[in-house]
């Protein structure tokens, strides 16, 4: 395992790459966001994340990609959720709405990293109470650990001193074929039901899987498709099940299996990261890549009959997630 210098936060604090490898992969992580920066395959010569080699793009057009995104990832409609009984107000960043807890959320913190090794690493974020609005002293790790020959688990654990929201997500975008785009790549998720949305919110709710938001059985991703939307696997956290499978136009498949509810579907509609050049050494443009986000459904907080995201004292929230790679 190697750490190196990737770039300096906006205050002046060195950013580091963490380099891991085990069996046939090899990941990079960045301390900014915790940020799974790029994911490669033995035997594949192109990578498997979007990403920049330029930190810079993470401060901007990038800011989400591959970090951790929360305290709570996704959206809150209108900005405000009670809270303890409190409401609460926050600062929107879309609209009236809060996505991924604004422009101080996770992904744009420097994590402490508590430990390194070749094939495992563990990062840890303190928020203060009151930090981007919401309440309680919270401490937020991130567990990245490969499993040959191709596995990468992701363990996401938080505590809070007081009643707080928490939904944490993991925001990678993945590539599966040499070149960008999700067109022609199988995709499958296995949930019986979606949210409708209006205005990017849930409706308040669950729709059968039907048309093209039946994915139960793999099929092949339209050019420029707009999907955006949270997938009902379960109606609370369970023990680690399989999701969803993407397979790339030239057969590279990822298989991945998760403890949370939820499944967010972004089809990569407004991906452009500008000037900066992606992994690939071109800048990325709309429906380069999709997201899958594992994460409790959007929006909780205004809808009851939704699993809820409250984290109170003395809970640990967990969420985990394995990545698995295969030709």
């Amino acid at each position: 395992m190697t750490i190196t210098r990737f770039g300096t936060t906006p205050d002046g604090q060195a950013v580091h790459r963490l380099s891991l490898r085990a069996g046939d992969l090899r990941v990079a992580l960045l301390d900014w966001g915790a940020i799974l920066q790029d994911v490669r395959l033995e035997g594949i010569d192109w990578p498997l994340t979007a990403g920049s080699p330029d930190f810079a793009a993470y401060l901007g057009p990038l800011r989400w990609f591959g970090a951790i995104v929360g305290p709570v990832a996704n959206r809150i409609g209108g900005a405000r959720a009670l809270i303890g009984g409190r409401l609460v107000r926050f600062e929107p960043n879309e609209g009236g709405t809060l996505l991924h807890s604004g422009a101080g959320g996770t992904h744009a913190r420097l994590w402490q990293v508590v430990e390194a090794t070749e094939a495992r690493a563990l990062l840890r974020l303190d928020l203060p109470d009151g930090c981007d609005g919401f309440p309680a002293t919270r401490r937020i790790e991130a567990g990245v650990t490969l499993e040959p020959p191709a596995g990468l688990r992701l363990s996401l654990t938080a505590r809070s001193d007081a009643t707080t929201l928490m939904n944490l997500a993991n925001h990678s975008y993945w590539t599966l074929d040499p070149e960008p785009g999700i067109a022609g790549q199988q995709l499958s998720v296995n949930a019986q039901g979606w949210l409708p949305t209006r205005a990017g919110l849930p409706v308040g709710e669950v729709a059968a899987a039907a048309g093209l938001f039946d994915l139960r059985e793999a099929r092949p991703l339209a050019r420029d498709e707009v999907i955006d939307h949270n997938f009902c696997l379960a109606d609370a956290p369970r023990a680690l099940t399989a999701a969803a499978t993407l397979t790339g136009r030239a057969g590279l498949r990822l298989d991945l299996s998760t403890t949370a509810p939820g499944l967010q579907v972004y089809s990569g509609r407004e991906i452009d990261s500008g000037t900066f050049p992606g992994h690939h050494g071109r800048p990325y443009a709309p429906f380069d890549a999709i997201a899958l986000e594992p994460q409790m459904w959007p929006d909780a907080p205004n809808h009851p009959g939704f699993p809820p995201i409250t984290l109170n004292p003395g809970e640990t929230f967990r969420q985990e997630t394995l990545f698995t790679f295969s030709r």
